[in-house]
């Protein structure tokens, strides 16, 4: 019977880029940024790293459709090198496919690294082509990605009974923590302090979604080193363990048939649920630790909350004011300031998130460092709404 990859994989290492506007840096840059502070803290040598996963989602203004570029970049020597995409979710996606090659025995030590130059298109926004415009194609012609999101927020307040502005001063308040997060980061894209007034009354999106309500878009890059816990073990004295790492991808139900009231997200239900199995979490609320979730709009935040177990259906609101996910609160949310503050370079996301939580749980975060974390989890969503993909991970210490 299957059993997971509980305690089979360590974290040897990882790195990041700073996110933003790097017109100072090409593609090659990024990815050489990210992998030189991996190894580094990997503290090995890169002819000791025996298979790689990429990941990189818009080939059309990266890197191509090919793992070849990793390699040459790298000058790996010759070893397996795989490319994957999977709409938002491909940062944690190359890093699934580098712990499991690791669990299952193939490998003993593995790198996955993501990265992505949106910012080389030109103008604002992600581009266009590809697997997103197909996707739009399928569910409604020129169905935006802020309209979609926006879709959740109304669908939430008729549910609940949610009067909008109750839910706009929830949504500013998830702003105006993780802008005061990411202004202590010196990796992140926007270091701003912001207050709730700046974000209710900023100019609207998609109503009811306002500026500072939707992530930017960024270039950044994102890489990790992992092993055995034998291994890690013999290099290192404090260690970081993948506990789960789960990933539900639509069916197409949601947007199939009247069932699904368009509140909640139905992937990030279900690979929450997986994950908590895996981990042997029974009581998420009171065992996780931290957070980084997939803030590409307020109101994910805000639903992800519910999705994920952590509040009660239709209460994310009140922990949310309650400060309960601010740095200094119970479960502290996107403590590195998340998609809102780092943007979203879409193959580097997923990696960024875990990044955070890993240097998180081995105390290295300075003035946003969680108190005594043990179990951090990763939340990294593609798609829309009503079509997506959702990848869930928990890391903890050794």
């Amino acid at each position: 019977m299957a059993a997971g990859i509980k305690d089979k994989v360590a974290i040897l290492g990882m790195g990041c880029t700073r996110f933003g506007e790097r017109w100072d840096t090409n593609g090659e840059d990024l990815i050489i940024e990210a992998f030189v502070e991996c190894l580094e803290d990997a503290g090995i040598e890169k002819k000791e790293i025996q298979a790689a996963w990429w990941g990189c989602h818009f080939d059309q203004v990266n890197y191509g459709k090919a793992a070849v570029p990793l390699s040459t970049t790298l000058k790996l020597p010759f070893i397996p090198v795989t490319r994957v995409e999977n709409w938002c979710a491909t940062g944690t996606e190359a890093f699934r496919g580098a712990c499991y090659a690791v669990a299952s025995g193939a490998y003993d030590i593995a790198l996955a690294l993501g990265a992505e130059k949106l910012k080389d298109t030109g103008y604002g926004g992600l581009p266009g082509g590809g697997n997103v415009s197909q996707l739009s194609a399928m569910i409604k012609p020129n169905y935006t990605a802020p309209a979609g999101f926006a879709l959740l927020a109304t669908s939430y307040m008729a549910k609940y009974g949610i009067p909008p502005d109750e839910l706009k001063r929830a949504m500013a308040h998830i702003s105006v923590k993780s802008h005061a997060n990411g202004f202590l980061n010196p990796k992140a894209h926007l270091r701003r302090r912001i207050t709730e007034e700046d974000v209710i009354n900023a100019p609207m999106v998609a109503w009811p979604l306002g500026l500072y309500d939707c992530c930017g878009v960024s270039d950044g890059a994102a890489a990790a080193i992992v092993t055995t816990p034998e291994i890690a073990r013999s290099l290192k004295k404090d260690l970081v363990m993948v506990k789960a790492l789960q990933i539900s991808v639509t069916s197409g139900e949601e947007a199939a048939y009247s069932g699904w009231d368009g509140s909640y997200v139905m992937t990030t239900t279900q690979a929450a649920k997986w994950a908590y199995e895996e981990a042997g979490i029974k009581n998420p609320r009171k065992e996780i630790s931290l957070m980084e979730l997939h803030d590409c709009f307020s109101i994910t935040e805000l639903s992800t909350y519910e999705d994920l177990g952590i509040s009660p259906r239709g209460k994310a609101m009140k922990d949310i004011m309650d400060g309960f996910f601010d740095l200094d609160g119970k479960i502290p949310c996107q403590p590195d300031g998340g998609l809102k503050c780092f943007g979203h370079p879409i193959g580097a996301s997923g990696l960024r998130m875990l990044y955070e939580v890993y240097n998180q749980l081995l105390g290295r975060c300075g003035e946003r460092q969680v108190k005594d974390p043990h179990l951090g989890l990763t939340h990294n969503l593609g798609g829309l709404p009503s079509a997506s993909v959702c990848s869930i991970a928990i890391l903890g210490r050794g």
